[in-house]
């Protein structure tokens, strides 16, 4: 007999009975009926229950283990009684009754309970995290992202796909989040730089001449921690094409998406085929160019209507260049006066000095603004929202984006409060024709919005006729429930377009040669079109998961300082280390 399992605890069946087995695995449960000791023992795979009866000279050894102790049983499999079945396990038509029993491995008094999912500090849980791993929710997590992986591998390859690897150690470029940089021992004062991602290395891969590559890269970026955005490491999808469009790019991820979804959630998708919004769309529509689009309440531009209006704030908005945003909620109207005033205390705690609302009863509009509208605004704003007896609209006022931004924010959280946002659905889209470029008002210049390695729709000819402010890209986003999944892009692929664009965003052309000196040499040898897109990994198991963190669906995750609790990084390193490196460590001093 094998000296630590014969069967895992999740594989005994009605079957097995009469059979003499051997689990290994941790005490999940212990409980003492009567005399007789019944412990509910768990591996990886699942739970089976052990009987230790007090006639067994390991009784005593039994009573005292403590839960998460790993323990060896050998024993016979019983058959259950009827009315002591356990039907939520898929063990629970039998148990072993042990004839012997070993402690493995004693445990000390655990942190937080394992075998139960109770909240608890999360520094606590990542300072254990082995322990909260062993937790049903986490470990399923885990699990399902290993499933996810598998299944992407699979499909990908199914399409024609091959997984290239790309390295770890490289440059630093201009672009982007800040840059972990790697000193160099062998060249004293010189970096290596983590990459950001392998967009450069994977664009150089379609030069050399391979077509269709992927890779389930890890990728790093010094930027703080957000719910949906892990600090310091993070894995995506990444893929590229040769000779491609960007219709060709949507439904590969189309696709991809599509099954991973279906295979491994419950999610209804509304679309297989994704809406596609323009950026300038989806930021007048929904006030974010990352729209959860499972529900309506979308923003209608009234500027128009109140050049002449009483109210202040909404005429001087239309004088100004301006907006007035209205969002229309159905059958609102017989919401109680608290609903309204919550909604305003939320816009409020967003920034925006107020909330106006008016509500469609009786036959009339009510509300603090309804005094100073025309009959005239009145009428074209029934008009304009298509509001109806039992509605209510909700006004933002003032500049444009800031506008667009608050009332976008004000839509979510109308869509929560009114119960509008199904969970049991997953609902992607694509924002594309975003800007090539934008005014960076910090630095009074124009810069990159997106991309710096995109295609300018209209090629050279849109970069020296148009208001560079004008010119669009073939760059998109995939987006699903209000969470951005992935950018990509039609890549530029002609030295001349790559120069004239960096120029735009004041870069010369030296520099150009000197950040990016592998893609500008390539691209004088021969480069095809070529395009694609990196779907965040973590993020995609985040939705399959249902989980609102991502440090839910990650083993080893940092916590939102940046810090690994279990292991102690970062940490300081032996005046050894940072010799051999011929590095000096100057702190700043700390404020006093």
């Amino acid at each position: 007999m094998h000296p630590f399992r014969t069967r895992n605890c999740g594989e005994l069946r009605l079957e097995h009975a009469g059979e003499t087995a051997r689990l290994a695995g941790w005490v999940h449960r212990k409980r003492d009926h009567g005399g007789v000791i019944f412990i509910d023992l768990r591996d990886h795979y699942g739970i089976t229950q052990v009987v230790v009866n007090p006639d067994k000279d390991f009784f005593s050894a039994a009573e005292q283990v403590r839960a998460e102790s790993v323990i060896i049983v050998t024993g016979s499999v019983v058959k259950r009684t009827q009315e002591t079945v356990n039907a939520n396990l898929g063990t629970g038509e039998v148990e072993l009754v042990a004839d012997a029993f070993a402690v493995e491995s004693f445990a000390e008094q655990v942190p937080f309970p394992i075998n139960q999912d109770l909240e608890c500090p999360e520094e606590t849980r990542l300072a254990y995290r082995f322990l909260d791993l062993r937790r049903e929710r986490l470990h399923q997590n885990i699990l399902l992202r290993s499933k996810t992986a598998q299944l992407v591998r699979q499909h990908l390859t199914s399409r024609g796909f091959t997984e290239y690897h790309t390295p770890i150690l490289t440059s630093s470029s201009p672009e982007g989040a800040r840059d972990y940089l790697v000193p160099s021992r062998i060249y004293p004062g010189q970096f290596y730089a983590l990459p950001q991602a392998p967009q450069q290395f994977k664009q150089l891969l379609m030069i050399s001449g391979f077509d269709r590559y992927f890779q389930i890269a890890p990728c790093f970026r010094d930027e703080d921690s957000r719910a949906d955005r892990s600090p310091g490491e993070f894995y995506q999808i990444d893929m590229e094409m040769s000779f491609v469009t960007q219709d060709d790019v949507f439904i590969e991820v189309e696709q991809l998406l599509v099954r991973v979804f279906k295979e491994l959630s419950s999610k209804a998708i509304p679309s297989e085929k994704f809406p596609r919004i323009p950026y300038r769309e989806s930021m007048e529509k929904y006030g974010t160019d990352k729209p959860d689009i499972r529900f309506g309440l979308e923003m209608v531009d009234c500027t128009d209507i109140f050049g002449a209006c009483e109210l202040k704030v909404f005429s001087n908005a239309m004088k100004t260049g301006g907006a007035i945003k209205v969002i229309c909620g159905k059958g609102v109207a017989a919401q109680p006066r608290k609903f309204f005033d919550d909604a305003e205390a939320f816009a409020k705690g967003e920034g925006a000095k107020g909330l106006a609302w008016i509500a469609l009863r009786d036959g009339e509009m009510k509300g603090p603004i309804v005094k100073f509208l025309s009959e005239t605004e009145r009428a074209e704003l029934v008009k304009r929202t298509g509001a109806e007896e039992g509605d209510a609209l909700f006004f933002g006022a003032g500049n444009r984006s800031e506008t667009n931004a608050l009332m976008g924010k004000v839509r979510v959280y109308l869509g929560n409060a009114l119960g509008l946002i199904d969970k049991n659905v997953a609902a992607f889209c694509w924002i594309v024709d975003f800007p090539m470029f934008e005014w960076n008002e910090d630095d009074k210049k124009v810069d990159f919005s997106h991309n710096p390695f995109s295609m300018p729709q209209g090629g050279m000819e849109a970069l020296t006729d148009k208001d560079p402010l004008d010119v669009l890209a073939y760059q998109y986003d995939v987006v699903c429930n209000g969470i951005e999944l992935s950018s990509g892009a039609i890549r530029n692929h002609r030295p001349d377009i790559m120069l004239k664009a960096f120029e735009i965003a004041g870069y010369t052309e030296d520099v150009v040669k000197n950040k990016f000196p592998a893609l500008w040499t390539a691209f004088h040898y021969g480069a095809p079109p070529h395009g694609g897109i990196a779907p965040g990994f973590d993020r995609i198991v985040m939705l399959l998961a249902d989980e609102p963190n991502i440090r839910e669906v990650i083993a080893f995750p940092l916590n939102q300082k940046a810090q690994d609790l279990l292991m102690g990084a970062p940490n300081t390193v032996t005046p050894k280390q940072l010799k051999e490196l011929s590095i000096d460590i100057k702190l700043a001093p700390k404020p006093q």
